[in-house]
This record gives C-alpha cells, structure tokens and sequence, in this order.
C-alpha cells in the first residue's frame, strides 16, 4: 500500500480546510524578550512575540537562569533515567517541596509536562479506583480528556461552568460510585475562569473528588502565585491541583499537588510517572527558583494586568472584536480559518508581529481566533503598534467591527 499517498490525502484536506498548522522558526535571546530572531524567509529578521505561555518572561529572568546554570555545574544536564531507577535528585525533592507550599498541600509529584501529568493522573485514578466515574467539564484541556480516555472508567460531560448541570448529573449517580470532578480555573481558548467555589459546593455535596488543573493561572492569580484557587481562597478545598511549569514559571513539567497518600498513589501506579524519564536536575532547579520568586514578587504579576488592560481598552476603542473575560488571555475573533491564517501571515510578514492562529480542531469550526497574551515586558508602544496593525487589516480583510 502506498502509506505516503494515504498521508498526503488527509493533509491536502486539512489545508483545503484552512486546518494547517505551519511552525515559525523562531530564537528567543535573552535580554530581548518579547522580541525574538525569525529565520522565515518571509518574515523580518526581528519579530514581537504576542502568543507566548511564558506570560511573566520568567524564561528570562537572571535569578531563574543562574539557577540552572548552577544546576548543570553541579550535576551535569540529565536525569540519567527515571526517579525509580537513577534515583531521585535533591533539586526534584526540593521542586516538590516548594510546590506543596506553593498550593498548602501535603505533597507534590513531577512529571514531564503539564499535558503527562494531566494525562497520567486522571487515567490512574480512573483505573485504579473501583467503579469510578470522572464529570468532566465540556471544555476540558486535551490532556485531560485524553486521561479519561485511557482511564477506561464511566465519563460524564457536564455542560462548561455549569454547577447546576454538574448537580443534576452527579445526583443521577451511584452515592456509593468514587466520583471525580474535573475541571480548570482559566480555560485557555476563551480566557474564562470557572465559578470554583460553586463547583466544589456541589462536589462535596456530593461527596465527589475534586481534580483542578491550574496550568493557566499558576504564578499569575493569587498573592503567591498559587493560582485561581489561591486567589479566591479555596485550595484548601481542593482534593488534587494539577499545574504546569513551562508557562508563567518559564521552564518546562507538570505536576500535581494534594495529600501524601493521594500523591504516593500516583508515584506507584501512574505509568506516565513510573517509566518516563525525569526532568534534568536542572530545570527543577530553575523552576523552583521561579516559583520562589513569584511566591514573594507581586511586579511581574501588576504589570502584565497593566498591559492586558492597555490592550482590551485600545481594542475597544478601534471596535476590534475579543472575547471579554476576566482573565489575561485576549482571543481577537476572526471566525474564519482561511482569514485567520491570512492575517497572522500578514501581521508577521509586514508587521513583524507573532501570534499563531488558533483553528479547528483546538476551537469549533467557527470560532477561529487570534490570541494574545500581553507581558509585563510588551511597552506602550508594542500595543500601539499592534492595534494600528489590527485596525488595518480588520479594513483590508473585510472582518466585522464590534458593534458598540
């Protein structure tokens, strides 16, 4: 059988369908942040990120780089293996420790990546606990979704943010059935940021579990960072968080947070933990470095909610539309893939701007998006810029304006 030819078909479709993903070349250099160096030919020499997940240029910061300079001093650059067979490195127990405080947990458990951890944790505790059924909230990250899946336990969609529907189907439920409510607190596309304190209301009244992945809000909401539950007051209420360190903290991993006992369940039975493996000694160093000096450092946090509201008010004022949430994400709506693709080609071909499009299948079919994630290092005049941009091209393409 011709396999390439099978290949093929279903990537002309996808770029039929304006679907395509294509990955800007880019270097990021220290000291520069947001701008970074374009090797696309097309592309200037010298572009402005505006779509990075490093939200605090924590990936950037002196402190957090000599940490893991440091680190790979000392101890070289890998882990040598998994924590089960090349051991544990004290910079991982350290890591987990300062991740327990960060969340007032008992304990914390590394992983590779906020997607593995994500994955690993909810399909263990599928599995692992008889007769369990996981309520996922209808917007859940892939990560997640994909856990329930390996899972191979009862799933139960509930409608997105909606505690009374997350009330009708628990209560439809088994009462003796070890149930699981999973959700977010920011959800990435949209910039929503789910009613917690309703949501947990219903799952105690239900005597359910609760699982909250914090990956968009770590280091960013909360007086030490600790996320949305922090901010709000409600971590202590929550059975397991679930987080990520290759966003506002800069560096890379996933993790998840809660009692001993619940975390020591996952270390010994989660194969995404067991046979993976760990992060270098370097980058745990780096990372507890980052929470560190968030959980005491308020700037980074004031001035990025300074930049993110500079942006949605100019916004505003051009009549370009986004969606309006609380949070830092700001997805401008194109609504068609085609257009979205043309624009953020534009924008980096004449305007030197970056910000990838966001199209199906990571959002419906209609709701394609740019989004941008302001910094506390984007000035005055990358917004300006980035708006004049926007206001052109909004003409050129022939997008509708927002209707005051």
């Amino acid at each position: 059988m011709d396999f390439d030819a099978m290949f093929t078909a279903q990537l002309d479709t996808l770029r039929d369908e304006g679907n395509y993903r294509i990955f800007a070349e880019l270097e990021r250099e220290c000291g520069t942040f947001p701008r970074a160096r374009s090797h696309d030919d097309d592309a200037p020499e010298r572009v402005t990120v505006w779509c990075s997940n490093d939200y605090l240029a924590m990936g950037h910061n002196e402190v957090v780089r000599q940490a893991m300079k440091d680190a790979v001093d000392a101890c070289g650059t890998g882990a040598g293996g998994t924590r089960n067979i090349s051991g544990t490195a004290r910079h991982h127990v350290a890591l987990e420790a300062e991740l327990a405080d960060l969340h007032g947990k008992e304990a914390a458990l590394l992983f590779t990546s906020g997607y593995v951890s994500n994955w690993a944790a909810l399909s263990t505790l599928g599995s692992r606990l008889p007769d369990a059924v996981i309520l996922s909230d209808a917007l859940n990250h892939a990560s997640m979704i994909e856990g329930m899946r390996h899972a191979r336990c009862q799933k139960v969609i509930w409608k997105h943010n909606d505690p009374e529907d997350l009330d009708r189907k628990l209560a439809a439920l088994p009462a003796n059935a070890p149930k699981i409510v999973a959700f977010e607190s920011v959800y990435s596309m949209d910039g929503d940021i789910s009613p917690m304190e309703e949501i947990i209301e219903v799952a105690e009244k239900h005597g359910a579990m609760t699982y909250l992945d914090e990956v968009h809000a770590v280091g960013l909401y909360g007086p030490r960072g600790g996320g949305v539950s922090e901010e709000r007051g409600l971590a202590h209420r929550i059975d397991l968080i679930e987080g990520t360190l290759g966003k506002a903290y800069g560096c890379m991993g996933g993790y998840i947070t809660g009692s001993h006992a619940l975390c020591d369940f996952i270390r010994s039975f989660a194969s995404g933990f067991i046979f993976t493996t760990a992060l270098p000694p370097a980058v745990a160093a780096a990372a507890q470095a980052s929470i560190a000096h968030l959980k005491q450092s308020d700037s980074e946090r004031q001035q990025q909610r300074r930049q993110v509201a500079k942006l949605r008010a100019k916004l505003d004022a051009r009549g370009i539309p986004h969606l309006d949430n609380p949070s830092h994400i700001i997805p401008v709506m194109i609504k068609d893939p085609v257009k979205c693709r043309q624009i953020a080609d534009i924008l980096m071909r004449d305007y030197g701007i970056y910000v990838q499009p966001i199209n199906y299948p990571t959002v419906p079919k209609g709701t394609e998006r740019l989004r941008f994630t302001p910094g506390p290092l984007h000035s005055d005049a990358d917004i300006d810029h980035l708006v004049d941009a926007l206001s052109v091209l909004w003409k050129q393409c022939a997008i509708a304006h927002a209707v005051a």
